[in-house]
């Protein structure tokens, strides 16, 4: 079980759609649901889905933990570039999602994991925030996102990890190919980000969303065209994020079929995403690790192509 908590800043807001901001990945029919089922109180009572609330009142909501679902190894070729016996540092390519979910129970990174790693199914089923995974994952990368991932072979390492990404220690750089250069060659993009009421896969800057800040630097600009490769170091974790951000300030990332531009001059089957740099500190020994990850050769001749 799950609980929110969270107070009423606005006068005449519906409850259904403040709960919908406030929690993520949270769909219109659950948040029905838990409302029929007296999951959601306002104060001491039960209430309407489409009651009109009060500032100051607290809106209290409890989720049922899911029924457990058994994931099952794969194998499935991964590129690990470090390995001990408390953490995994893999380079995840795109195509590859990570963990199973609605649409992709099977042959994700999480299956390939308890393949190669046994003694990491232990995690099964211990109870974590939602957007910090299951099974050793300590943070996600897209689907069609690149790159460089740390994993937890055990649930101390797991939780000293966890802890380093909450407290925005861990240092990870992107590298993002834009359909546009930015106005200025460095940036700081603070705006939050929320779940797009009309399409619930979807993110967008809101107002009331959740704090989020991504840094950008302009490191090649020589293509043809506007287009512009950026560093983008992000200080919070939210879906989509860098994503979100590029297409806020106008420059959305080139092949991003979600957040960029229907009919862009590049043809690329995935966006040009690449999580090109991580360090943290290892969470048994406290040492410094840092890894590094060139391009794909698919996004290097992409680039060369608009020379």
């Amino acid at each position: 079980m799950r609980e929110f908590q969270f107070v009423v800043d606005h006068p005449g807001e519906r409850l259904d759609k403040l709960i919908q901001q406030h929690i993520p990945n949270i769909s219109r029919s659950q948040i029905q649901t838990l409302i029929k089922d007296g999951q959601v109180m306002v104060g001491d009572k039960q209430v309407k889905a489409g009651v009109k609330l009060h500032i100051g009142e607290i809106i209290t909501v409890q989720i049922p933990a899911p029924p457990e679902v058994s994931i099952e190894p794969e194998n499935i070729p991964l590129n690990v570039v470090y390995e001990d016996a408390d953490i995994v540092v893999l380079d995840k390519p795109a195509g590859l999602v990570v963990h199973p979910g609605a649409g992709n129970e099977t042959g994700t990174l999480v299956n390939a994991l308890l393949a190669r790693y046994p003694e990491m199914m232990q995690m099964q089923g211990v109870d974590q925030d939602e957007d910090e995974g299951r099974i050793g994952i300590v943070h996600r990368l897209d689907k069609d996102t690149s790159g460089l991932m740390v994993v937890a072979r055990h649930l101390e390492a797991l939780t000293d990890l966890m802890e380093q990404f909450k407290e925005r220690t861990v240092e990870k750089h992107y590298l993002a190919l834009l359909e546009r250069t930015p106005k200025t060659l460095t940036g700081l993009v603070d705006a939050p980000i929320g779940r797009d009421s009309q399409h619930r896969k979807q993110m967008r800057v809101l107002p009331r969303g959740r704090s989020a800040i991504t840094e950008f630097e302009v490191v090649d600009t020589d293509f043809r065209g506007e287009y512009a490769l950026v560093r983008c170091q992000p200080r919070t974790g939210r879906t989509h994020q860098i994503r979100v951000h590029m297409a806020f300030i106008g420059c959305p990332i080139v092949g991003d079929k979600v957040y960029g531009i229907r009919k862009s001059g590049v043809n690329l089957k995935r966006h040009f995403l690449h999580a090109a740099k991580l360090a943290f500190e290892h969470p048994i020994s406290g040492e410094h690790l840092s890894f590094e990850s060139p391009l794909p050769v698919g996004l290097q001749n992409t680039m060369d192509k608009l020379r």
